[in-house]
């Protein structure tokens, strides 16, 4: 695979500070039961690294010390954790908020069956990848017959109350555009989303979030490899908003990589650029002990342009 991390080093871009942390963003590991082209984070059936039971204590520690509010876990499928329900549980009952960053086919893999149930009785909040909602568009990004398992996995969401008004079971769904362009307005294409999956499956959600592709991991390569990395650069720095600095995910969130390392964000956790001391050390979830690492800069590099281009880029969607 191609590494853009020497190409996007190369760009400069504005310098920013830590806030207070709210919300704690941890990669259960790379393992997944999908390789999807977009994935920043190059998951797929074959990867091992998985969060070992100690640093999920640790996680839990932070939680508690820092009094986290929301608990964001991803992957790979973080569901394929075997620690994974120690830790939502574990995290609810301490009060903390936790967000499954589901790709919704894990629901119908053997051995989930009473996923959905576990995570309706726990209260957690489902964001489900569907990056489109017709079955040629998912399937040439994700793998044949991820639309359908897809289809199949928000109807038993939506049994149980998922995305249901008045339920209180919270259902979003996420769009990555399906090749080197910046996603079309959140709140029109969420309103496509609604009516196409209403009419032609009878599905309900809550929001849709859009989020930009990033240029690193798997999507960089590709765009290298076919000669577009700088015309997509160029479209990202074309885009530049300044006013999305004050909101990117950033600012309030920290990632941890799942041996326990520190990220300002996840993507710089696969861009290998970690949060950094004073003294240039790389940070460990151990020190969000001592302190949230409010006012620290946060290290930046040509990605960062991902987040801030056009109506902007986080974890939960468009920034403005």
């Amino acid at each position: 695979m191609l590494d853009t991390k020497p190409l996007l080093i190369a760009r400069e871009f504005p310098a920013i500070k830590r806030q207070a942390l709210d919300i704690l963003q941890v990669n259960l590991g790379y393992l997944c039961n999908l390789s999807c082209t977009h994935c920043h984070v190059n998951a797929g059936p074959r990867r091992t690294e998985l969060m070992d039971e100690a640093t999920i204590n640790l996680v839990l520690d932070v939680i508690k010390t820092r009094s986290v509010k929301t608990l964001d876990l991803t992957g790979g499928a973080p569901e394929m954790n075997p620690h994974f329900r120690y830790l939502v549980s574990e995290a609810r009952k301490l009060g903390c908020e936790v967000i499954d960053r589901c790709n919704i086919t894990i629901l119908c893999e053997p051995g989930y069956e009473d996923l959905a149930q576990f995570l309706a009785d726990e209260q957690v909040t489902v964001v489900a990848s569907l990056p489109c909602y017709t079955q040629e568009n998912v399937d040439a990004q994700r793998g044949k017959g991820v639309f359908d398992n897809s289809i199949k996995g928000l109807h038993i969401l939506n049994e149980l109350g998922f995305g249901k008004a008045g339920s209180g079971l919270t259902l979003d769904l996420v769009y990555n555009p399906g090749g080197p362009f910046l996603p079309p307005s959140q709140v029109g294409l969420q309103n496509d989303y609604k009516q196409r999956l209403m009419d032609d499956w009878g599905i309900e959600f809550n929001q849709l979030y859009t989020i930009t592709n990033m240029p690193i991991s798997r999507f960089g390569s590709m765009l290298v490899s076919k000669g577009q990395f700088n015309d997509y650069m160029q479209l990202l720095i074309d885009n530049y908003q300044a006013h999305n600095l004050d909101t990117v995910m950033c600012r309030n969130t920290v990632s941890v990589d799942y041996q326990g390392n520190l990220y300002d964000c996840d993507f710089n956790q696969m861009l290998d650029m970690p949060t950094a001391n004073s003294q240039h050390e790389a940070r460990h979830i151990e020190d969000l002990l001592k302190s949230d690492l409010a006012g620290n800069d946060i290290a930046v590099a040509g990605h960062c342009f991902g987040c801030t281009a056009g109506a902007g880029s986080s974890c939960g969607g468009a920034l403005s």
